[in-house]
């Protein structure tokens, strides 16, 4: 993104540092000149702001952690890798972000997205600050065992810096509930406590209903309030999805249930069209695919011969999924998955609203084509926040020893997302942004953190 904003001296001052400090961490360095890219009408109007330096304050993390792990896999052989933990700001509360077992870890990813989940968090309203870890391990094709390994390893450096007051870790890509069951268990082990240290945990040992839910859920609901704000709703809407998880599949089951009909899958491989739609009966065959037998979406296309599957593009190209006619879109797979020349296939497709399940999933470029192309654009950092609301309401209930219903988190994830879009709009609309929802929400989140900062003094 280029705006005006960009060119405010004091932001172009803070990027050009940036990039000379960190060189190579281009994610880090995209998210933040997102941010940075809404704050010049904050700074003009805040002079305490710059005073108290607090920009450059907060775009350095307050601990960046990196770790080896050792492991064995079942042939007894050993394999060394990285483990990592960012623990960026902690000014609303005990840090709190997902760890990512993949094998793209690196410190820029995991700097963007503990960056971003600092404003994501602040704009759910609920104590916690921004973090984010994980490792280049990939659990892909190993067995149960070797990852149950891995995981004791990786927890067994990790937990001498989180704790249920300091640094509450969830779980990313590829770290489920499996993955999260081996930590915890290293860490109750270790440490003799049973504490909720860490979210996404089973639900007969202290998880919380909906949280498997949560994230495409709340993008859901989320697109639901944009559209509402303007007189329409998704019931009816041809609905593009990307990605296959966690985040995709729920996604799915929250459209189906408001009279949307989803259309599209996709994994690594490639992708599947289903022009009949994705029906319950569907999903709980990729559900079973994905999460069982963690197979390829390809084999949708063998039970269902509505369904026709086309491969990955090649890094960088357009990918025809996003060509296809439909009214609304949801990427939830991952960063930077939408390049400018597909958003405008998607404005020239019919889709006047995007809501990003996924972290950053839309280059600057393919912003921009969007919102000058009238699309209603639902930024990671609000409409993915369900997912980080609802851990944060299990660190609640965890604190309690009180389980809650499913329709009470879905009452309070429902309220969550409804005040996301209400302060995002707002602050749009206050700083002369007009109904653009990236600034609202990058200014937003940034005005909470920022206050919480000023009040407590230079630490």
């Amino acid at each position: 993104m280029t705006t005006a904003a960009t060119e405010h001296p004091l932001v172009r001052d803070v990027l050009d540092t940036l990039e000379k400090r960190d060189p190579n961490q281009p994610e880090f360095h995209q998210a933040v000149g997102e941010v940075l890219d809404s704050l010049g009408p904050v700074l003009d109007r805040h002079p305490e702001y710059p005073a108290a330096n607090i920009v450059k304050r907060i775009l350095e993390p307050e601990r960046a952690l990196q770790f080896r792990v050792p492991w064995q896999d079942d042939a007894g052989a050993v394999h060394v890798s990285r483990g990592f933990r960012i623990e960026f700001n902690s000014a609303l509360g005990p840090y709190k972000g997902g760890l990512r077992f993949h094998p793209s870890v690196n410190m820029s990813i995991l700097k963007f997205l503990a960056f971003e989940q600092i404003f994501k968090n602040a704009l759910t309203g609920l104590p916690i600050g921004g973090g984010k870890g994980g490792s280049d391990f990939d659990p892909r094709g190993k067995s149960a065992s070797e990852v149950m390994r891995f995981c004791q390893s990786f927890m067994t450096e990790l937990y001498r810096h989180i704790g249920p007051d300091t640094d509450v870790p969830a779980g990313d890509i590829g770290v489920g509930g499996r993955e999260i069951g081996y930590m915890f268990g290293q860490y109750k082990r270790i440490t003799n406590t049973f504490t909720g240290v860490l979210t996404g945990r089973g639900q007969d040992w202290g998880g919380s209903e909906l949280r498997p839910e949560a994230t495409g859920y709340g993008a859901v609901y989320f697109a639901a309030e944009m559209l509402a704000v303007n007189g329409g709703s998704l019931e009816g809407m041809d609905c593009l999805v990307s990605g296959s998880g966690n985040v995709a599949q729920f996604t799915c089951r929250k459209l189906i249930e408001l009279g949307a009909r989803p259309i599209t899958l996709s994994d690594s491989a490639g992708w599947i069209h289903d022009p009949e739609g994705i029906t319950e009966e569907k999903l709980q065959f990729v559900m079973d695919l994905k999460n069982v037998r963690r197979g390829r979406i390809a084999e949708y296309c063998e039970h269902f011969s509505s369904a026709t599957w086309s491969p990955a593009p090649a890094s960088g190209k357009a990918n025809a999924l996003w060509a296809l006619p439909a009214q609304a879109a949801f990427p939830s797979a991952t960063q930077n998955e939408i390049n400018g020349d597909d958003a405008a296939a998607m404005v020239a497709g019919g889709v006047t609203v995007v809501s990003e399940g996924a972290n950053m999933p839309t280059t600057p470029q393919a912003q921009q084509v969007l919102v000058d192309g009238g699309v209603l654009l639902g930024p990671a950092k609000a409409a993915n926040a369900g997912g980080v609301a609802v851990s944060a309401l299990e660190m609640a209930q965890a604190s309690q020893r009180v389980p809650w219903t499913a329709e009470q988190v879905d009452e309070h994830l429902k309220s969550i997302m409804r005040r996301i879009h209400s302060d995002c709009l707002e602050a749009a609309q206050t700083y002369g942004f007009g109904s653009d929802y990236r600034h609202g929400a990058n200014i937003a989140g940034f005005k909470k953190v920022a206050g919480a900062m000023l009040d407590h003094g230079l630490v």
